[in-house]
């Protein structure tokens, strides 16, 4: 029924949690374990201050460009925490709080944006793909896994994430046609952060909800508070279960925003006031979910305190072991190409080693 409720062709969006942390849809409410609810938490916490530290890591240059989460903490941990296990994740970039719910190292996540490849050797049992700048391809990565699993019976999900500027390349539609048209178990999550770098999400597209795309595919579409943490996670759930029973894909709009810049190349000034961004500040889905589990009796203040100096220390540390043993090997942009060299590749290799061991000159 949920998505017969939440029809985005009636434009009714899905919320549990208000943005003071209270209850607003009891009967919605999941039933979720108070060490599952702390770990979702945990998650985001983290994600938060790492977020923030890899922005001051680049601005003294000891990091690349990096692309903030900070404010779409609830729409990554909530679906990704609603999934099994086993189900695959077909990330863009900013998804760094859906890796860390994996189990992917923050000195793994920094060293990818350190700009070392390394960084996209994801740990075998995290069912994780690496990290996708090519926008749109994920949604069609995330597609032949889904038909792979049901061709072989493996009763895999896989979820792709894509921004709301990325549901206008070709490969979005693509890929959720073809796995519409095979019932392939498929949930895509549109993080509509309201901006595809400066363009706002009113001039992208003219559909009054990213969410009613589905309609074209003829799958269910549903458009949820991004912000809340419990409504994407019910979301997410209803979406799986849906797409395991083999009725097909779903696509679930998440409505949040992005509250740094789109990557730390980008100034958010020239684009957005002051003011909207101060509006956005008010639905920060951080507070509203520690003012959920402070009056559940799950949290405290005294807690949160604590978490965070051992959050920072944490960061810290781990962002001094990248800096300490981080840096590329040059002889890598040879090799990962293609599963084996060509003899093209070979000898390019050949010759740059031959440079470097004469010491490069």
């Amino acid at each position: 029924m949920l998505f017969k409720d939440y029809d985005p062709l009636k434009k009714k969006q899905l919320q549990i949690l208000d943005p003071k942390g209270k209850i607003v849809n009891p009967d919605l409410e999941p039933k979720i374990k108070k060490e599952e609810l702390l770990k979702m938490y945990k998650t985001m916490a983290l994600g938060r201050v790492a977020d923030i530290k890899a922005l001051q890591y680049q601005r003294q240059g000891r990091m690349l460009t990096y692309p903030p989460n900070k404010g779409q903490e609830a729409t990554q941990v909530g679906a990704i925490s609603a999934l099994e296990p086993t189900d695959w994740l077909s990330p863009a970039f900013r998804e760094l709080n859906m890796f860390l719910y994996r189990g992917v190292s923050l000195e793994t996540l920094y060293l990818y944006w350190y700009g070392n490849e390394w960084g996209n050797h994801m740990p075998k049992d995290s069912y994780v793909l690496p990290v996708n700048v090519i926008i749109g391809s994920q949604v069609t990565h995330a597609a032949g896994l889904a038909y792979a699993s049901k061709v072989l019976k493996k009763n895999q999900v896989a979820l792709a994430t894509i921004g709301d500027g990325g549901t206008s390349h070709g490969e979005f539609y693509e890929g959720l046609n073809f796995a519409a048209s095979y019932d392939a178990p498929l949930v895509v999550v549109i993080q509509n952060n309201q901006y595809a770098i400066s363009t706002p999400r009113k001039k992208a597209t003219k559909a009054e909800t990213l969410a009613q795309k589905a309609v074209a595919f003829g799958i269910p579409g549903i458009q949820v508070d991004g912000n809340d943490i419990l409504a994407m996670y019910v979301a997410t759930k209803t979406a799986a279960e849906h797409a395991r029973s083999g009725k097909g894909p779903v696509l679930i709009e998440a409505v949040t925003y992005r509250l740094g810049a789109h990557t730390t190349s980008d100034d958010p000034t020239i684009y957005r006031s002051n003011d909207e961004v101060a509006e956005w500040e008010k639905k920060d889905p951080l507070i509203r979910f520690k003012k959920y589990l402070i009056d559940k009796g799950y949290w405290s203040e005294e807690e949160d305190k604590k978490l965070e100096e051992e959050n920072n220390t944490f960061v810290g540390e781990s962002f001094k072991n990248v800096e300490k043993t981080g840096d590329a090997d040059l002889l890598d942009i040879f090799k990962y190409t293609y599963k084996e060299m060509t003899s093209q590749l070979e000898e390019q290799y050949q010759e740059m080693k031959s440079f470097l061991e004469k010491g490069g000159k």
